[in-house]
């Protein structure tokens, strides 16, 4: 069985005290939210019979503005793909019918990548779907809280994402 994370850092306090006076708890708890929250995600998806990477594509392009279209490098790089991994997510997306490549008319070399209706509609359905899993998994906290929590990871990624 699984610890849980309180029973981590219990351990941790009693059995590597030297250790546990310098390690982030907060951290490791950060860590463990988003294991949850992925998991949630991959859960979510996968009904649909998609993977992760294949719904990140999908969410990408749908918060890009109309008609939900960017070139494969600007995707990758709102995504942290290397583009070996991005091209098998796309013929992925293609064969499903849920995005097409479309002719870029500022490089007739490459080709640019579209969502489709079908592939709207289903990002859609899937988000909404994901913003009642957020609210359960926040749950336990109030609305200032979350908001508190919301803030207080907000400054700890613009100290460490400027530049």
């Amino acid at each position: 069985m699984k610890n849980s994370l309180r029973e981590i850092e219990l351990a941790m306090r009693e059995n590597w005290p030297e250790c546990a006076e310098t390690m982030s708890f907060a951290l490791l708890k950060v860590t463990r939210v988003q294991e949850l929250f992925k998991n949630e995600i991959e859960s979510c998806v996968g009904q649909y019979d998609l993977q992760h990477a294949d719904f990140s594509v999908l969410a990408t392009l749908r918060r890009s503005p109309v008609p939900y279209c960017l070139s494969p490098t600007d995707l990758y790089k709102s995504m942290f793909f290397s583009s070996g991994g991005l091209t098998k997510v796309l013929v992925r997306l293609v064969d499903a019918g849920l995005i097409k490549r479309v002719e870029n008319p500022d490089d007739k070399r490459s080709k640019l990548v579209q969502l489709n209706t079908k592939g709207k509609q289903l990002v859609e359905k899937i988000m909404t779907q994901l913003h009642q899993q957020d609210k359960s998994l926040l749950s336990g906290l109030t609305a200032v809280e979350t908001m508190q929590l919301d803030t207080l990871l907000q400054k700890v990624l613009d100290h460490n994402e400027e530049g």
